[in-house]
C-alpha cells in the first residue's frame, strides 16, 4: 500500500518512527523505497550535493521540478516530499500556490517551505486549496545569511520559546508535518510530545517522530566537514541498500540519533 500523509499522521499517534532521506532521481528512488524508507525528500539540498553550490539558494523551481518528476517515476510506495526552493514561497500567497502545484504535477505528495509565524497566512492558504505543507522551522538554511551561518536554533529560553511559538503557528494554519533542523534535543521533544502533527528531526533530538539525512551526507559522498548529527552508515557495509536498511532499522528502533548526533 502506497504511504500517505494519514499514514504518517498514524504513524506519529501510535509513536512509530518515521524514516526519511533525500532524493533526487529514479534510480535512488527505487533503492531507498525497497529498503523501507517511509518519506523520500526531493530537497533543494541538490543545489550543494549535486550542483556543487556552497548554499542551496541557487537552487530553481524548474529544477525542483525535475528532479521531483525523476523520483516520482521512481517510486511506487513512499511519500514524496518536494522543496519550495528560495523565492518561491517568500512571495504572495497566491504565487506560492502556483509554484507548490507545479510540484505536486510533477508528482509530489507534499510540498515543504521555510519559516515560521511569518509563514501562517501562505500555509492556511495552501491546505485549505489542498496542498498539504510541511512547514521547516529552527534552523533554515534558505535564511542562512541571516541566520549568520548554519548554527544550532533555539539555545536559550528566549530563542526556544520563538521556536515554540512558530510549531503550534503553523500546525494551527494547517501544516501536516513539521521539521526540526538543528535545535536541542529537549526543545525537539518538547515540540514533538505537543503536536498532533508528525515531527522530523535532522539534528534535532531522538524524541521527534522520525529522522531524516541528506542521502550524500549519510552515505559519506559529499566532501568537507560533516555536521554533528550525520552518521556514515555506508562504514561497514558492501552496498549501499545495506547502508539505507541500517539506517531505517536504526531510525525505526530509536539507536539514530544517539547523544553524540545531538544538541
Amino acid at each position: 500500500m502506497p504511504i500517505t500523509l494519514n499514514t504518517l499522521q498514524t504513524m506519529h499517534g501510535k509513536a512509530e518512527k518515521i524514516a526519511m532521506l533525500t532524493c533526487y532521481d529514479a534510480s535512488f528512488a527505487q533503492v531507498l523505497e525497497t529498503a523501507g524508507v517511509d518519506v523520500l525528500l526531493v530537497g533543494d539540498s541538490l543545489g550543494m550535493v549535486l550542483q556543487g553550490h556552497s548554499s542551496t539558494l541557487p537552487v530553481t523551481l524548474e529544477e525542483m521540478v525535475y528532479h521531483t518528476s525523476c523520483v516520482a517515476r521512481g517510486a511506487k510506495q513512499a511519500f514524496i516530499v518536494a522543496d519550495l526552493p528560495f523565492g518561491t514561497s517568500q512571495v504572495s500567497p497566491q504565487k506560492t500556490f502556483e509554484h507548490a502545484a507545479r510540484l505536486l504535477a510533477a508528482g509530489a505528495h507534499m510540498v515543504k517551505l521555510e519559516g515560521g509565524e511569518v509563514m501562517v497566512d501562505t500555509i492556511d492558504f495552501l491546505a485549505r486549496r489542498g496542498i498539504p505543507v510541511f512547514a521547516h522551522i529552527g534552523l533554515t538554511p534558505q535564511s542562512v545569511h541571516q541566520l549568520g551561518g548554519y548554527r544550532v536554533q533555539g539555545k536559550d529560553n528566549k530563542a526556544a520559546q520563538r521556536i515554540l511559538k512558530d510549531a503550534r503557528a503553523v500546525e494551527q494554519a494547517g501544516a501536516g508535518m513539521l521539521l526540526l533542523e538543528s535545535i536541542p534535543a529537549v526543545l525537539g521533544a518538547e515540540i514533538t510530545a505537543n503536536s498532533a502533527i508528525p515531527t522530523i528531526g535532522i539534528g534535532a533530538g531522538g524524541g521527534c517522530s522520525g529522522q531524516v539525512l541528506v542521502l550524500h551526507d549519510m552515505l559519506d559522498i559529499y566532501p568537507g566537514k560533516k555536521a554533528r548529527f550525520v552518521k556514515n552508515y555506508l562504514h561497514g557495509e558492501n552496498s549501499i541498500a545495506n547502508a539505507v536498511a541500517r539506517y531505517v532499522e536504526e531510525v525505526k528502533s530509536g539507536a539514530f540519533p544517539a547523544a553524540e548526533h545531538s544538541f
